[in-house]
């Protein structure tokens, strides 16, 4: 599985956690809190300089979790990514290289996209499922609604500006199968170490 059939892989969870932590020490211990609380499948964006050492440590220290990359915009952060650990692979949109490394990648792999013309380019490639991104500028639910008679194949995972207050009517849609956000883990929360707190917004979250 690849970039092809990858509707089924995303289809697994209802919620993504897509975090960039601070450290590697932050990642382990947000990630640990987030999967007991019952998110399993966490997104860690390449936009740090430690973001593929806290793959190779999340994947090493809690097995039971389903832990990608996102932020994938060329080949060679998908292929470290991978060498990492990282079980599936997220971008934030495509161009020829990164659609043609998608296709033999060896892992779930999930595009962005952003327009119909780009979702009719993926789903003529044999993918079924994208991210939608940034699905709140982009008309968020409306739009998505807009998308479901003319592309009755092609399902979303819609990432960029969730919330706890939006999350339900996304996933009331048709053609979404996740969603992706961070707000169970606001930055505040982190810098001050109340786990407690994003323990339970992260079970609201989960309960989804």
């Amino acid at each position: 599985m690849s970039l092809k059939d990858n509707e089924a892989y995303f289809s697994q969870v209802r919620v993504i956690a897509v975090l960039t932590p601070e450290s590697v020490a932050s990642a382990l211990a947000l990630s640990r809190v987030l999967f007991d609380a019952g998110l399993r499948m966490h997104e860690i964006t390449l936009r740090t300089e430690w973001a593929l050492e806290a793959i190779a440590v999340l994947t090493r220290e809690l097995p039971g979790l389903i832990v990608g990359a996102g932020s994938v915009i060329a080949p060679e952060l998908g292929e470290a990514a991978i060498h990492a650990g990282a079980r599936f692979l997220v971008s934030p949109g495509t161009n020829d290289a990164l659609l043609e490394f998608a296709a033999d990648c060896g892992v779930p792999f999930l595009p962005g996209v952003s327009t119909v013309s780009e979702s009719m380019r993926v789903l003529a490639l044999g993918c079924t499922a994208a991210k939608l991104f940034p699905a709140d500028v982009l008309g968020g639910i409306a739009f998505l609604r807009s998308l479901a008679a003319p592309l009755p194949a092609m399902k979303f995972c819609p990432s960029g500006g969730m919330d706890a207050q939006v999350a339900p009517g996304y996933l009331r849609l048709s053609n979404v199968l996740a969603i992706g956000g961070s707000w169970m883990a606001p930055a505040d929360l982190l810098r001050e170490k109340r786990f407690a707190e994003i323990s339970q917004l992260a079970q609201a979250a989960a309960a989804l």
